[in-house]
């Protein structure tokens, strides 16, 4: 884990008394809940799942749970030392998993209108979840995926997460440039407002109700490409579909055999506009595009039910509100 402490301890540095008996008197699970929906969005970031992240933040629980919070000088900055540790651990095993992995890998889908991920009030931080970055965080190692998730996504300094880390600031510095490199330059945002991207896939469902190729094609850009995640467990492409003509004719196809009852609606998932297919109150599969001043360049389909499950409880908890 390239030298990654997985048991962070953060100590009282001198001076620190006062913050110490405040955290040892304070309520942990209070403390805790606090500082929950901060620790899930690293470690989303860092895991492209949901259910990954869940788990590590609750195993994070129980070891601050265990911990001795009178020696805790933050209780903030141990528990994200702690989350990013868990995520270290967890995608040293997982890479092994995913190169097994049936058809396409994507991400889970997150419903992050209710923030979830945290704010995404910017195309940055939009960026920082979309499913486009998320793949290609896959890229990297454990080591590199932490410090450009903490350094891009949430801003920490290079001192900050050198402490987190337990490298140096130049190990770190040169982590993130290779992470960056890995993941290519900057790429010419498309910053339109999100009720523009949101006309957008109107307009795509609209289109492929209709069955309207020309209506499909027209909306897509060039080099579209269209990536399906069934995990082996559900019929899906499991190779990408390149092209405007090829990728209409697939998704008129899958609204031609879709079952009866099916119903589509929009939502806005890792901070894009997005397609939910919904049997009942049952999540049949999440449609993600990507958007670029030619139009759609980008159809992710998550339709593995696992990777369905949390979604499922967001749209759940959403619905009965």
């Amino acid at each position: 884990m390239d030298g990654v402490n997985s048991s962070p301890v953060q100590t009282v540095s001198p001076g620190a008394g006062r913050s110490c008996r405040s955290a040892a008197v304070a309520d942990p699970a209070a403390v805790f809940e606090r500082e929950r929906s901060r620790l899930f969005a690293v470690a989303y970031r860092m895991l492209g799942s949901a259910a990954e992240a869940e788990d590590v933040v609750q195993d994070a629980y129980l070891r601050w749970q265990g911990a001795d919070r009178g020696q805790v000088a933050a209780p903030g900055a141990w528990l994200v030392k702690t989350v990013v540790n868990l995520c270290l651990n967890v995608l040293d095993s997982a890479r092994l998993r995913r190169e097994r992995y049936v058809g396409p890998w994507l991400p889970e889908p997150v419903l992050t209108a209710d923030g979830a991920l945290g704010p995404l009030e910017s195309v940055e931080r939009r960026e920082s979840v979309s499913f486009a970055l998320l793949v290609l965080l896959e890229r990297l190692t454990a080591a590199e995926r932490a410090v450009f998730v903490l350094r891009e996504a949430f801003g920490y300094p290079h001192a900050r997460i050198a402490e987190v880390l337990e490298l140096s600031e130049d190990n770190c510095r040169q982590l993130l440039r290779r992470a960056r490199n890995r993941v290519g330059g900057p790429q010419a945002r498309f910053d339109a407002p999100l009720e523009q991207r949101r006309r957008m896939v109107e307009e795509f469902l609209r289109a492929a109700a209709d069955g309207d190729l020309a209506g499909l094609e027209e909306l897509l850009a060039q080099d579209v490409v269209s990536w399906a995640d069934g995990g082996g467990t559900v019929s899906a492409a499991r190779r990408p579909v390149l092209g405007p003509s090829k990728v209409a004719r697939l998704v008129a196809g899958l609204v031609v055999k879709s079952p009866p009852g099916l119903r589509v609606e929009i939502a806005e998932v890792n901070g894009e506009p997005a397609l939910v297919a919904l049997l009942r109150s049952k999540v049949l599969g999440v449609l993600v595009p990507e958007f670029s001043r030619q139009g759609i360049v980008g159809l992710r389909n998550v339709l593995n039910p696992r990777k369905l499950e949390f979604f499922g409880r967001q749209w759940a908890e959403r619905t009965a509100a």
